[in-house]
């Protein structure tokens, strides 16, 4: 038990921790893709889509518990490592950006996923605590993206989703010790195919959904 505390309280082990959590996220959010991407069937094939996940009762409540208690520990770790690296540098180093391996999306990092705590809230309030069915769920997607404005907002989000999957997918490798050099390239470029995925997939469906009146 000491050894957990010791290893969970250092850096290494919240990034750890961070980079399981951050694989569950990375699978949550592809199977929600392809569910939500039945909307292209139309109406009826996204309402069975909806009607099968309402089926599966106690087990889609388990699996959103599991995910809020990932979220609360991802989000918690990382804004302990935030604030632990300002603390260890008080002061501003002047160098280049890229030094060290540095990328615009790794230093994006803390603000991309302050901006995904904001969108998932609005979204969750937007289409999950709403008063709704299978039956008509499609209405209620199509009635909330034929406002222009949201649809913006929502392909912005998944903009802001994909360059924090796209560092962040190579960097949980990297963090569990799977960052062979044989590996990595391929590592790198699967994160950069899943980000694109992500943005292009999910942006594609407010388009879609806009573009039907």
């Amino acid at each position: 038990m000491g050894w957990f505390i010791g290893n969970f309280s250092s850096s290494i082990g919240k990034k750890q921790v961070m980079a399981l959590t951050g694989f569950l996220f990375c699978s949550f959010v592809a199977v929600h893709l392809f569910g939500n991407l039945s909307i292209y069937g139309g109406k009826e094939f996204f309402g069975s889509y909806a009607e099968h996940l309402h089926s599966l009762g106690v087990l889609i409540n388990l699996a959103e518990l599991g995910l809020l208690i990932s979220a609360l520990f991802h989000v918690a770790l990382a804004a302990l490592l935030y604030f632990e690296n300002l603390r260890a540098r008080p002061t501003r180093y002047v160098m280049k950006k890229n030094a060290g391996g540095r990328t615009l999306s790794s230093s994006l990092m803390p603000y991309t996923g302050a901006y995904l705590i904001f969108f998932v809230l609005i979204h969750l309030l937007t289409f999950h605590f709403v008063e709704h069915t299978p039956e008509n769920v499609y209405d209620l997607v199509k009635d909330v993206f034929s406002s222009l404005g949201y649809v913006g907002f929502y392909i912005f989000s998944m903009v802001v989703v994909a360059i924090h999957v796209k560092h962040g997918f190579w960097s949980a490798f990297q963090t569990v010790g799977a960052n062979h050099g044989k590996y990595m390239p391929f590592i790198r470029f699967a994160g950069l195919a899943l980000s694109l995925l992500i943005g292009v997939g999910f942006s594609s469906i407010p388009l879609f959904v806009f573009s039907r009146g």
